[in-house]
């Protein structure tokens, strides 16, 4: 049978954004210190923390102005991603809920989503090594939101095409401090547990809009 000419389009794709802070060693600096005092005066709220330190989510009320710019850029960035229906730009008040976590050695963050917002993102402030030694962890971990997929009827099998290998799998992030991202916050992730000796320290954040429906 001679070949068919099949034209394909992928559909559906999930934005995920990757942004490398200016001047991030700095707010770094300052952040680490401000989080640890926290962490040394508050216990920790628990959450989607496997271990760990999670702290109340008012850190854009106590974090000073290093934690104001992490915000704001996270702010800018999510406008720039954004559109109405008719893809043009819009310029939306958003909402801000934020916290950080501080994960040690076997510390991690199972999976979960943020309800409530429209977009999330994380912020590393130390990445505890893992950066560059992958027998660390620590990986961000996402899902494929359109579930197992093929895998769970024929695991040897992928969709062809330029996307089809993580048709029902995961995807992985590998921490750097100064690393932000930025991604739909009905995305599953989790973080895989840390194997280090330092500390993993990340702000997580939710963007949401005011006076949007449930």
């Amino acid at each position: 049978m001679a070949r068919v000419d099949i034209q394909v389009k992928g559909l559906f794709a999930t934005p995920v954004a990757a942004i490398q802070v200016p001047g991030a060693a700095e707010l770094n600096r300052q952040l680490e210190e401000i989080i640890l005092a926290r962490r040394s005066q508050m216990p920790s709220v628990q959450a989607s923390n496997a271990g760990g330190w999670h702290s109340d989510r008012d850190i854009a009320d106590w974090g000073g102005a290093p934690m104001a710019a992490i915000l704001d850029l996270a702010k800018g960035a999510a406008t720039q991603l954004t559109a109405d229906r008719q893809g043009r730009p819009v310029r939306p008040a958003w909402t801000v809920q934020a916290w950080a976590n501080v994960n040690a050695t076997g510390d991690g963050n199972i999976c979960h989503y943020h309800p409530g917002a429209f977009w999330s993102g994380t912020y590393y402030v130390a990445d505890g090594g893992c950066a560059d030694d992958p027998s660390l962890g620590g990986e961000f971990e996402m899902l494929d939101p359109r579930g197992p997929g093929p895998g769970m009827y024929a695991p040897a099998l992928k969709f062809a095409g330029e996307d089809g290998t993580s048709a029902g799998s995961a995807e992985t992030i590998r921490p750097r401090s100064g690393l932000m991202l930025l991604f739909p916050s009905w995305l599953f992730h989790q973080v895989r547990p840390y194997r280090g000796a330092g500390l993993r320290i990340s702000i997580a954040f939710n963007l949401g809009l005011a006076g949007a429906q449930a």
